[in-house]
């Protein structure tokens, strides 16, 4: 299965493409589609869709494993984010892939093996589960690969079947 992961964001938007077969991760690529603070909002959206299907049609992922949003402190950033992650999922909608939703908590848990880890041990347990010489870079990147793998170890159980987004 080639598993897409997605940490939205509107300046940086990481993802990180994983074939997984019989509990073992490939690497197919990863990296950020970025975009400039002074550019227009609805521009930066547009460079994120179009980036992301780019992605998406390089790379014929079959299931989308993206962070649930979650509310902080400053309400601007999320509704920002939360276009951006719109954008996002509507082009996975429009390339037909299905779309699986993860918390914090349930990343952490999955790749450290406990959902209070820091950022910097779930950033290294991927590093070790992919074979990777260093953590990728930026940090979105990393995270949006901590979120392949928990879907990868979420796919067969039935917590991965009862998490579908629709």
């Amino acid at each position: 299965m080639v598993i897409l992961g997605i940490d939205p964001g509107y300046a940086i938007v990481g993802y990180g493409v994983l074939d997984y077969r019989a509990n073992h991760f490939a690497v197919v690529e990863y990296g950020a589609v970025t975009t400039d603070a002074g550019t227009p909002f609805g521009r930066r959206l547009e460079i994120i869709y179009d980036g992301l299907l780019g992605i998406i049609d390089r790379c014929r992922p079959q299931a989308l494993a993206v962070e649930k949003l979650f509310y902080n402190t400053n309400a601007k950033t999320v509704i920002d984010v939360a276009q951006a992650r719109g954008v996002i999922l509507l082009s996975a909608q429009q390339r037909g892939i299905p779309v699986y939703e993860y918390t914090p908590l349930q990343v952490k848990q999955s790749v450290v093996g406990y959902g209070r880890a820091e950022k910097k041990q779930v950033q290294e347990m991927t590093r070790i589960i992919l074979g990777l010489e260093k953590i990728p870079k930026p940090d979105d990147t990393a995270d949006a690969l901590a979120m392949a793998i928990c879907h990868g170890h979420c796919s067969g159980s039935l917590m991965g079947r009862l998490n579908i987004s629709k």
